[in-house]
């Protein structure tokens, strides 16, 4: 049995991570901890846990073996650190860290205290994405060229995002600290580290101290160029891969794949044209099964430290961009 914490419902998917956890026979969430003492509380009544004001009293507790964290970004450095060396297993939300010095404090104490690690990166298990990385691996598209990528949604337009997802100190950044993170780590994850990264981030809806508008140019040492797309001002928008190198392309838009290449041969042809997602095969488990099942099982975690800190240096170069208003070295 994985006795589980909750550390924060400070980020939207706290509540979806919570059921996660609870609907596994092998998993007791026990307790739960929330910076906001208020907010905390009445997560934590609202599903009868009991609630602890002091994050070291928590770790302090002989039911807690595995912490779920879900705090704001600005805190990712102290509490991970301090779950890492309580000697708790780590679960977390995307971004590690919002710089890179940060992330590289976070990951030596997490290997130092040998705990398993688990960030979530969910776009990387769904089948479509699966689909872009084999394509790409068996160099169906020959030498890659151009890589766009785009997820938005309507979160500030519709007023359903909290206000706390606008709070420049708390969230680190804006549309492309949060929801441009999935992009950001599926352009590293099928063409590795660029050299250069620079941003356009504007703001729609008024009243907002963080971009809800953004998009990241990346440069690649092999004159490869990629496109990060996001925003919370979108609405209907579908999520979009386009890879594109010497020999094809691939494009998924919402439900619909399709792949050109010159190096299928005539035997591969089915390959060719608009494919179903539903025909690509089973998803990897979700990060949190994932998680579970590597510390209870000692099964394979995909979505690890090197994973994380890939994310933060992309994530910490576009920042800078932004500020510096050109292209900045990765």
């Amino acid at each position: 049995m994985l006795k589980v914490a909750i550390i924060s419902r400070w980020h939207v998917h706290a509540g979806q991570y919570y059921n996660q956890f609870k609907e596994r026979a092998d998993v007791q969430v026990t307790c739960m901890y929330d910076e906001d003492a208020v907010e905390g509380k009445k997560f934590a009544d609202e599903r009868g846990l009991p609630f602890e004001t002091c994050l070291d009293t928590l770790l302090a507790r002989p039911d807690v073996d595995a912490v779920c964290i879900d705090s704001p970004t600005n805190e990712h450095h102290e509490v991970l650190i301090k779950c890492a060396k309580a000697g708790k297993h780590i679960f977390t939300e995307k971004v590690l860290a919002p710089t890179v010095a940060e992330a590289n404090d976070i990951i030596k104490a997490i290997k130092d205290a040998g705990v398993k690690f688990c960030i979530s990166y969910p776009h990387r298990g769904m089948p479509h994405n699966l689909y872009a990385k084999k394509v790409v691996s068996e160099g169906l598209l020959g030498q890659i060229t151009y890589m766009r990528v785009r997820n938005a949604h309507n979160g500030a337009t519709a007023n359903w995002l909290p206000a706390r997802f606008y709070c420049p100190v708390q969230c680190c950044g804006g549309a492309m600290m949060d929801l441009g993170a999935h992009p950001m780590y599926l352009i590293a994850w099928l063409m590795g580290k660029p050299v250069e990264i620079a941003s356009a981030f504007t703001n729609v809806t008024e009243g907002k101290e963080v971009e809800d508008n953004a998009v990241s140019v990346m440069k690649f040492a092999d004159g490869a160029i990629a496109v990060s797309e996001t925003g919370f001002v979108t609405s209907n928008s579908p999520f979009t891969l386009e890879v594109h190198g010497t020999a094809g392309s691939l494009t998924i838009v919402g439900n619909e794949v399709k792949l050109a290449s010159a190096k299928l041969n005539e035997a591969s042809a089915s390959h060719l044209g608009s494919i179903k997602v539903e025909r690509l095969g089973r998803p990897l488990a979700d990060p949190v099964n994932m998680f579970v099942d590597g510390v209870l099982n000692d099964k394979e975690i995909v979505y690890g430290l090197d994973d994380a800190l890939m994310l933060t240096e992309i994530m910490d170069a576009a920042y800078r961009a932004h500020k510096d208003g050109g292209f900045v070295k990765v």
